[in-house]
């Protein structure tokens, strides 16, 4: 399942893996929302409610796209955020992870301001 992350200043593809929780997310799209960021991770609230499936974890690689159950938020990871220990993403608690973006760029990734607006969509 093949969706297209817009902001203001850029776009970006990715990849909803077959899951639970990216079909739920798939199904909801599309989502319009202002993002947040911590660190090298991006995400925004999304009204979706998902189950923690038995691979949740806190680590993460660069490009993931995960579902934290506390907000609940979409998370897009593109490097380290306050609570990793070397380059790697990590979440602030145990996330679902739901898909992968198909490129990082990560410099366009962090030029990503505070509240800018992002829209989920379908691309299949």
């Amino acid at each position: 399942m093949k969706v297209n992350i817009s902001f203001a200043s850029c776009q970006v593809e990715a990849e909803i893996f077959e899951t639970p929780t990216g079909r739920a997310i798939y199904d909801a799209l599309p989502i319009k929302r202002n993002v947040s960021t911590w660190g090298e991770e991006i995400y925004f609230e999304i009204p979706v409610k998902a189950e923690m499936e038995p691979e949740a974890q806190s680590e993460v690689s660069v490009g993931d796209l995960a579902y934290w159950p506390n907000m609940p938020a979409f998370c897009i990871f593109f490097g380290p955020t306050p609570v990793s220990t070397g380059e790697n993403p990590e979440a602030a608690s145990a996330v679902n992870v739901f898909g992968r973006l198909l490129k990082v760029d990560r410099n366009q990734l962090a030029g990503i301001p505070e509240g800018e607006n992002v829209v989920v969509e379908r691309l299949d």
